[in-house]
């Protein structure tokens, strides 16, 4: 009865989003750092360098080109309207699904930079067969790969209930599982536990036993930079991670908010925001008006800007490494140009496993009690993961002290 209640109270909050919602299918006052009608402040108006995920640009001369590189990044944010996701039949990520949102513009970042290069560029009018392939990955339906309920119910694996809040280190795991069952992105993901980039593990996963051929590579390094606060020793090394040529950006964000970050200038973090909620609808292969304006929402011109020192400290930095070569390239920076730059290093980089060290399926991860909804026998087993008898809770996304602790 109380699973029927939630639904109807579902569909009315629904109803209440699309009076909100405005022509471009944004809720009313979600400008993306415009600050009234004027010119977006996303970035400063000085001669200073600007840093996006690995490419350096002025800030002055070069701002058409930076919107544009920021543009063509997948924004992925909160939705409403999809297929009811799990037993309490959720249809809107809103308030829980921010952290799942940056987990799905890492991943969508590594597939661009792998299928379509890093000098590649979105267009409203694109419809270049690999970047649909791309994007449909991501739209909010059961059968895609990527989509919320794909990462939400796998989530599910790590005893995070449908509808809880996830931190970096949960949604990389989640990320790793589901890059399995998707052959054409042709992608590998490591998680690199407690700080330490392990080369046998990366090697065993990457190199193909056969020709010794190379898997391209994401590698996701979750890291506790603070207890509270991030220290700011750290900060330069992060800098560097950015300005990589194999850089992803990073999963993270401030207290109460998950945000990606892509890029910096000067002292502050340039970041996708995901907490802006559109409709849900379908891309497709772009030959309606209404699937050419959804590939619009996935697109987002303006980034906005943080300093450092308000990020929390509970982030993970990620990178893409599509050859060999380039792998051991990008040892190399990371050995010369980042664990070098502060003390003690950013994390840790060692040839072999350290004898009896878990495993990240031996890790019993804690689960964060807010509400327990009462469980279902009628949920919907769907695409790749199937049904799960767990508990949902519909919690906004609020983290206590305690919570950002567990969460690593």
């Amino acid at each position: 009865m109380l699973i029927g209640f939630y639904a109807q109270l579902t569909r009315k909050m629904d109803s209440v989003f699309e009076a909100y919602l405005g022509p471009d299918s944004v809720l009313a006052g979600a400008v993306g750092g415009a600050v009234g009608s004027g010119e977006p402040e996303d970035i400063p108006k000085r001669n200073t360098d600007v840093w996006v995920l690995g490419k350096r640009y002025n800030a002055v001369q070069e701002l058409d080109l930076i919107r544009r590189d920021i543009q063509t990044r997948l924004w992925c944010t909160y939705r409403h309207g999809f297929v009811p996701l799990g037993e309490v039949q959720l249809t809107t990520d809103r308030g829980w699904g921010c952290m799942l949102r940056c987990g799905q513009m890492v991943l969508a970042q590594a597939l661009i930079d792998l299928h379509l290069g890093r000098d590649w560029f979105w267009t409203p009018e694109c419809r270049d067969s690999t970047y649909l392939k791309i994007v449909n990955r991501f739209e909010d339906a059961r059968k895609s790969y990527y989509s919320i309920h794909q990462i939400a119910l796998m989530g599910e694996s790590q005893n995070k209930a449908v509808g809880e809040w996830i931190g970096p280190n949960t949604v990389a795991q989640i990320l790793k599982k589901l890059v399995r069952f998707d052959d054409w992105s042709s992608l590998a993901v490591h998680v690199a536990m407690d700080s330490t980039v392990v080369l046998d593990d990366i090697l065993t996963l990457c190199l193909s036993p056969g020709d010794n051929s190379w898997k391209p590579l994401l590698l996701i390094i979750p890291l506790r930079l603070g207890i509270s606060d991030i220290n700011p020793i750290y900060v330069p090394a992060l800098k560097r991670c950015l300005e990589l040529e194999s850089s992803c950006g990073m999963i993270g964000g401030r207290p109460n908010q998950a945000l990606y970050f892509l890029g910096y200038v000067d002292e502050e973090v340039l970041y996708l925001d995901p907490h802006t909620t559109q409709r849900t609808g379908v891309v497709s292969q772009k030959l309606t008006p209404e699937e050419q304006e959804h590939d619009e929402t996935f697109h987002q011109k303006h980034a906005a800007r943080l300093n450092f020192s308000a990020m929390d400290p509970s982030l993970a930095v990620c990178f893409l490494c599509k050859t060999r070569d380039q792998f051991d390239a990008f040892l190399q920076q990371l050995r010369n140009e980042v664990l070098k730059v502060c003390t003690p290093a950013l994390f840790e980089i060692t040839q072999a496993r350290a004898v009896d060290w878990d495993t990240v399926e031996d890790i019993e991860w804690p689960a964060i009690p807010d509400i327990d909804w009462p469980a279902s026998s009628d949920s919907e087993s769907f695409a790749i993961v199937g049904e799960s008898n767990s508990k949902q809770n519909a919690s906004e996304c609020k983290k206590t002290e305690s919570t950002r602790s567990a969460i690593i």
